[in-house]
C-alpha cells in the first residue's frame, strides 16, 4: 500500500495487484484494514477508526483507491462516484492492438453472479445495462499495446469486458480472454488517475498513481506517445 494523497477527510492509495479492497468469502486481509491500521497508528488514534469504501477495483487490477476519512466526505464521495463526477483513467496492456486507434465504445452489460463474469453485447438485451469507454493507443512493445482508457460508466468488469469484446483482452486476464496468465497472477490493468473536485474543500484533486515495477509496465510506459 502507498498512499498518494490524503487530508482530513480524504485518502487515496495506490494498491498493489492481489489486494483485496473490501472483505469477501476468502476472509482475508483488505486494503480498507490495511488503511485503518495506517491512520491509526500514524494519528496515535484510540479505538476504532472510521474509513469509508467509497468505491472498488478487482483484486488482480493495480493503482489508485480513493476512501474517505470522514462521513461527510464519504456521502458526498459516493453521490460523485455514483453520478460520474469523478473522472478515472486507466492504462490496460492488451495482447492485440485495436483495429481504430482511438474510439468511444458502447455495449450492454449482463452479470453472471455465479461465474463472477460479464457479457458484452453490441445492442440492449433483457437486464443488461448500457456501458461506455473512450480508448486511445499510446504506446507499443513488440508485442504488446499500451492503452489509455477513460470509463464514461461504472459497470462491472467493465474495461475487462469491453476490451475483450473489440479482440483486445488484457493481458494476463484469462477469465476474458488472455492467452495465458501473468507469473503473479495480476492483470495488466492500471487504475492510473483520478480527478475531482474536493467534497468538503472544493479544491481539485488529480492524482496519479506509480506505474508497477514490473518489466513490460516500465519498458512500455517508456514507449508512451505524448
Amino acid at each position: 500500500m502507498n498512499v498518494v494523497f490524503e487530508d482530513n477527510h480524504i485518502i487515496i492509495v495506490s494498491k498493489r495487484s492481489g489486494e483485496i479492497v473490501q472483505g469477501d468469502k476468502t476472509g482475508d486481509r483488505t486494503l480498507a484494514d490495511e488503511v485503518k491500521a495506517y491512520i491509526k497508528e500514524e494519528y496515535a488514534k484510540p479505538g476504532n477508526v472510521f474509513l469509508g469504501i467509497a468505491h472498488r477495483l478487482d483484486r488482480p487490477v493495480w493503482g489508485l483507491v480513493v476512501f474517505a476519512k470522514t462521513s461527510k466526505a464519504l456521502a458526498r464521495l459516493n453521490d460523485m462516484f455514483r453520478n460520474g463526477d469523478v473522472k478515472k483513467t486507466y492504462w490496460a496492456i492488451c495482447q492485440n492492438r485495436p483495429e481504430v486507434p482511438e474510439a468511444t465504445l458502447t455495449h450492454w452489460l449482463t452479470r453472471n453472479e455465479k461465474q463472477n463474469k460479464s457479457y458484452a453485447y453490441d445492442r440492449e438485451v433483457p437486464g443488461a445495462k448500457k456501458a461506455m469507454l473512450h480508448y486511445k493507443v499510446t504506446g507499443q512493445s513488440e508485442r504488446y499495446t499500451l492503452v489509455e482508457v477513460e470509463l464514461m460508466t461504472g459497470r462491472h468488469h467493465q474495461i475487462r469486458c469491453q476490451l475483450a469484446k473489440i479482440g483486445c483482452p488484457i493481458k494476463g486476464d484469462l477469465k476474458y480472454g488472455a492467452r495465458r496468465s501473468n507469473p503473479d497472477g495480476s492483470i495488466s490493468l492500471l487504475a492510473r488517475k483520478v480527478e475531482f473536485v474536493h467534497p468538503v474543500s472544493k479544491k481539485l484533486i488529480s492524482v496519479e498513481s506509480p506505474v508497477p515495477d514490473d518489466k513490460l509496465w516500465q519498458e512500455i510506459t517508456k514507449l508512451k506517445q505524448a
